[in-house]
């Protein structure tokens, strides 16, 4: 978890805002509630220290609810990290998957995971072309990232955009205050009607405006600018395309590692081929007993350590040698 360098110098309320530790406790208090008799088995000061272990290696988001998940600045960051580290091998076979295939595998580690966050994020890789094309797991996962991150800044730009397209003032533009996937299909619509898009200048003051007015997490403004004075007129999905492929606000964010090394992860891979060799050396009947043994030992340690070996199994995925060749990257 990122935490403030100047965290020495805040007010206590500050502290608790920045780190969302009361959130944290709460869902911690309320876990051990739900599951006391599971938990209170090895303690309760063990179970307290294994859930803020978890929270800060970024292993908690694991098969939560999406609310959960996106309670946080954090929270959405450990789950992105997750989502890379768990299906990277897609993107190292050259796979191309399609939006459903995406969105099943989101739900592999969030069961009620929406897929018009899924659809979303398509639309920002293919232009709102055709968003049943398949795409690279490169392009996906970096489009994905700055949707579900930046979800209210997105949303609230989408309206910007629209504003701008049909001839409103800028500065009576009003900030959306709650989820809106009408008004990015809106703003699609739009953008078919008006290819050009907006002027890039005007767009980028009434977007600074909101970043002075916006609560939520937002990219630099800095970054904001560098995309936006590339060209006179820019389109919405033009927009937030460049945003996902801008280096500074992919380190901004710290979820995923720089392009060029997205399919490496030594520790990952040394992981898998030691899996691997342990399965191929192992018989089948021993490897089941061995494996259901590991998992009632596992139980009755620890019930979180459990759902990290179940995410160990479905870590890595396998799949064809088909070259990546529809999306830009």
């Amino acid at each position: 978890m990122k935490m403030n360098t100047d965290r020495f110098s805040l007010t206590v309320d500050e502290y608790l805002a920045d780190t969302n530790v009361l959130f944290y406790l709460n869902d911690a208090v309320t876990q051990l509630l739900e599951h006391k008799e599971e938990y209170t088995q090895f303690g309760v000061i063990r179970y307290f220290a294994e859930y803020f272990t978890s929270v800060k290696n970024g292993n908690h988001v694991l098969f939560r609810e999406f609310n959960y998940i996106k309670a946080t600045p954090h929270n959405r960051v450990s789950f992105i990290h997750i989502f890379w580290k768990c299906f990277r091998q897609i993107g190292k076979n050259g796979d191309l998957l399609a939006m459903s295939e995406y969105s099943s595998l989101l739900q592999l580690l969030c069961t009620d995971f929406p897929i018009e966050m899924v659809q979303n994020t398509a639309r920002i890789v293919l232009m709102d072309d055709a968003i049943d094309c398949l795409m690279s797991f490169s392009d996906f996962i970096y489009s994905f990232q700055i949707q579900f991150y930046y979800e209210e800044f997105v949303q609230s730009v989408s309206v910007i955009y629209q504003d701008l397209l049909s001839g409103k003032n800028p500065n009576t533009v009003i900030v959306p205050t709650s989820t809106s996937v009408e008004q990015l299909s809106s703003a699609a619509s739009e953008e078919q009607e008006t290819q050009k898009g907006v002027d890039s200048s005007i767009f980028s003051e009434c977007i600074e405006a909101l970043c002075e007015r916006l609560k939520h997490k937002y990219p630099s403004t800095a970054a904001i600018k560098e995309v936006l004075q590339s060209s006179q007129h820019v389109s919405f999905y033009g927009f937030l395309m460049a945003l996902a492929k801008h280096e500074g606000t992919n380190q901004d964010i710290g979820a995923l590692p720089n392009k060029s090394d997205l399919l490496i992860d030594p520790e990952m891979d040394q992981e898998l081929e030691r899996l691997i060799a342990q399965v191929a050396i192992s018989p089948t009947s021993n490897s089941s007993s061995s494996a259901a043994g590991q998992k009632e030992s596992s139980k009755k340690a620890s019930p979180r350590k459990s759902l990290h070996q179940r995410k160990r199994i479905e870590m890595e995925s396998d799949g064809s040698t088909e070259e990546t060749d529809s999306s830009e990257n």
